[in-house]
């Protein structure tokens, strides 16, 4: 069996197949649809010949719906630039996800920041002091395997701890001097593949300064753990010492004066993300964030926060006190393992029916969970 990974996706999704497809072009009378009782059974025949110890299983349902998807692609009408796409990406993800799954267990931090950054430059030497103090933590590193902020990313941990996620660019031809050549550099045709490795594959997200494409990694990570459709996970933004060191001063300002003030974020949002006021503290920052938290998961509509120690009826109640809000109905208990779970099952749960609502006040739940005492 597949090992478990930290990670958890906060909001996976329900159904497997869409419900609707009227939006789709008619198909042809002769034709076969590829969800038919016959070629379903020769699908499943397919799989559990390539795989026979999964048959029954939910994996090969999914696995199922896979290639009962992909058999839709042609009667559909795709053309080849969309088959390519589709079928590239696929192949992407799929050696990626196998890349890190030779490293289930070690904790990983996504390090984003300028590719321009010189090596003299401060925020380099911070990005080097950063990394190499999460990789004494235990910690794996992945950047973007460029030069600047993120061969300062690999630099700290050394190439051992270190992961590449590079993208096919005109400009930018190779990994830097530090992973090039290591079996853990992977190359992306597609920036959303690349994204999605960066946030699913990762425990926390450090972003120093950098230009449009750190800004759009940094918003695109906002969001979706805004919207609670990414694990919940440390944010932190540092930079290095010196006099020109308010990069994020100004951007910290445009959040809370122009996107709080009209109304565009909810007050909460701002507790998303954390500024460090230098690598120690921003190590010490996303360290604390799992203390006692462990990952988040969804079981039906309860939200189970998988903890490592068991908290204090008193702390149970300082958190049915003040995150009354974020319940939808009944209180927030301390309990076992669900009877849908699989994983992790000797870790006790804090867990409430959830509004799926304020997933920014879900992070400072945690941190509440983190400061208050426990059993042990």
């Amino acid at each position: 069996m597949t090992p478990e990974q930290h990670r958890q996706e906060l909001d996976p999704p329900e159904a497997v197949e869409l419900k609707d497809e009227s939006a789709a072009p008619p198909e042809h009378a002769a034709q076969k649809r590829p969800d038919e009782p016959e070629i379903q059974e020769q699908i499943t025949a397919l799989i559990e010949s390539c795989s026979p110890d999964t048959p029954g299983t939910f994996q090969a349902k999914l696995v199922r719906d896979l290639v009962t998807t992909a058999l839709k692609l042609i009667p559909d009408g795709r053309d080849t630039g969309e088959l390519k796409l589709m079928t590239a990406a696929m192949k992407e993800l799929r050696y990626a996800y196998r890349v890190f799954g030779e490293y289930p267990d070690p904790h990983k931090v996504t390090i984003f920041g300028s590719a321009r950054t010189p090596e003299d430059h401060p925020d380099y030497v911070a990005a080097v002091e950063f990394s190499r103090r999460m990789a004494e933590a235990g910690w794996m590193a992945i950047t973007g395997a460029g030069d600047g902020i993120m061969k300062a990313g690999h630099e700290g941990p050394g190439r051992a701890s270190s992961f590449g996620v590079a993208i096919r660019l005109p400009f930018e031809t190779t990994a830097n001097t530090v992973i090039e050549g290591d079996d853990k550099l992977i190359h992306f045709r597609y920036f959303f593949t690349r994204k999605l490795m960066f946030l699913s594959q990762a425990e926390a997200v450090v972003i120093f300064p950098g230009g449009f494409g750190t800004m759009d990694e940094a918003y695109e990570t906002l969001t979706l753990v805004q919207t609670g459709k990414a694990s919940m996970i440390p944010i932190v933004f540092v930079e290095g010492a010196g006099k020109d060191s308010c990069y994020w001063d100004g951007f910290i300002r445009f959040v809370k004066e122009e996107l709080l003030t009209r109304g565009w974020i909810s007050p909460e949002d701002v507790n998303l993300f954390y500024f460090a006021k230098d690598p120690a503290d921003a190590t010490e920052h996303v360290l604390r964030f799992y203390r006692n938290y462990h990952s988040s998961r969804y079981v039906r509509d309860d939200l189970v926060i998988r903890i490592k120690q068991r908290l204090t009826e008193e702390s149970v109640a300082v958190l049915n006190e003040e995150f009354k809000g974020l319940v939808k109905k009944g209180t927030i208990t301390q309990r076992d393992a669900y009877k849908e779970e699989s994983d992790h099952l000797e870790l006790p749960r804090i867990a409430f029916t959830h509004t799926r609502r304020q997933f920014a006040l879900v992070r400072t739940l945690i941190d509440r969970i983190n400061e208050l005492p426990t059993e042990g």
